[in-house]
């Protein structure tokens, strides 16, 4: 996924310098996600936030929570961000695109970002997605020391993945009706 952007004709391009860029970026990110690991949580710490917005009842996914840890996070410090999406259709959906918000301003990685996650008909999946600071240049840690996060389920497509001479074939269907989906979580001291 690093240096691979689509374009509107649906066609991967590999830029080799953003690549470079993005892998180095990562093994930074894993490199302090694994110093800054929190210790582990309580039960009541463990418990994701559910969603406050509820999904619109004409979409077939939902995001039916999202977990921000750690849960008491204060300013300058490294979250992980993931939801749980319901699919409620009878189709494998994937090609997802999410817009998040920290306390309404807009993290620019996923402007141009899908996620090819695998979501089975009938079944609830957790999408692991970028870990976040808290602050940093241009958005300020908040006085209350409360955080709300924003997660907008923007786009997905429909897909049909089959297996053609024992490869799996993944192939795009049309792009969902009734999206898009939000949620919202509260953390912070």
């Amino acid at each position: 996924m690093c240096g691979v952007r689509t374009e509107p004709e649906d066609q991967a391009v590999i830029d080799p310098q953003r690549s470079t860029t993005r892998l180095l970026g990562l093994a930074t990110l894993l490199v302090a996600a694994v110093v800054l690991r929190p210790a582990p949580a309580t039960s009541a710490e463990a418990k994701p936030a559910q969603a406050e917005k509820p999904a619109a009842a004409s979409s077939p996914l939902a995001i039916a929570a999202v977990t921000v840890t750690p849960p008491n996070a204060g300013a300058d410090t490294l979250c992980r961000l993931s939801v749980d999406i319901a699919n409620k259709g009878d189709r494998i959906a994937s090609q997802l695109a999410f817009t998040v918000k920290v306390n309404g301003t807009e993290l620019p990685v996923y402007r141009n970002q899908l996620f090819m996650q695998r979501l089975d008909p009938g079944k609830t999946a957790t999408v692991r997605l970028y870990n976040f600071w808290t602050s940093e240049t241009g958005r300020t840690a908040p006085a209350d020391g409360k955080y709300k996060v924003e997660v907008t389920l923007a786009s997905a497509k429909w897909y049909r993945i089959g297996t053609e001479d024992g490869v799996e074939v993944w192939t795009p269907l049309e792009a969902m009706s009734g999206l898009p989906v939000v949620a919202t979580a509260s953390f912070g001291k």
